[in-house]
């Protein structure tokens, strides 16, 4: 652990922690813009649209996946974080661009629930999910594109690449079961999100090189 302090104490300079300061701060409006978006597009919501995959699939409540699951892969990448801080401050400011401009469109795409869609339950954390209004939004679905985000941020170490790929794959299929999303919203994602990824990177290159440059 004193080992782990110092490593941070010297990889952390003043201007570092400014970048970090700033990538929190990005987050934190990001997330401000998203509950605007969410509480928008629920108040603006139309009939809902056909769906070719949804009118065939069974619906099945599969809210241990899409809550306790995402609650859980939330904690993992926080704790992967902190024992490789190198990739902290890009992995906060590229979040931040994902949810922003997932946002802006889900803002502009008011579709209605599709018929069968599983609501949240009432525990503790389905409780979150809806206070939080995160079932509002439908495209683009963050359950399948921020493990791929994650997965590309980590893109050197295969077992966590291959982790974080396998969960967008489970999350995906499991929003498509439970009709919370439309098809296009899944099948949308990584697309989204590989654009993201690399418009971060150029936005944050000197933050992005910290992955390659350092090995802390």
């Amino acid at each position: 652990m004193e080992k782990l302090l110092v490593s941070y104490q010297t990889f952390f300079t003043s201007k570092r922690i400014r970048s970090l300061l700033t990538g929190i701060l990005f987050l934190i409006l990001a997330l401000i813009a998203q509950a605007f978006a969410s509480s928008y597009a629920t108040r603006n919501s139309n009939q809902f649209v056909g769906d070719f995959f949804l009118e065939y699939l069974p619906v099945i409540n599969l809210n241990l996946i899409i809550i306790e699951g995402a609650f859980c892969e939330t904690i993992l990448v926080a704790i992967l974080l902190l024992l490789k801080p190198s990739r902290l401050i890009f992995t906060l400011k590229a979040v931040a661009i994902f949810i922003a401009v997932r946002a802006f469109m889900i803002s502009v795409t008011h579709l209605g629930v599709y018929p069968g869609q599983i609501t949240p339950d009432p525990g503790f954390l389905g409780s979150i999910y809806s206070a939080l209004n995160l079932q509002a939004g439908y495209f683009f679905s963050a359950h399948t594109g921020l493990p791929i985000l994650v997965a590309l941020i980590f893109w050197d170490e295969r077992p966590w690449r291959y982790l974080f790929l396998a969960l967008s794959i489970v999350f995906g299929i499991s929003v498509l079961i439970a009709h919370v999303h439309y098809s296009i919203d899944v099948f949308a994602a990584p697309f989204m999100t590989y654009s993201i990824f690399k418009l971060a990177q150029y936005l944050f290159a000197e933050d992005y090189a910290l992955i390659t440059t350092t090995r802390f």
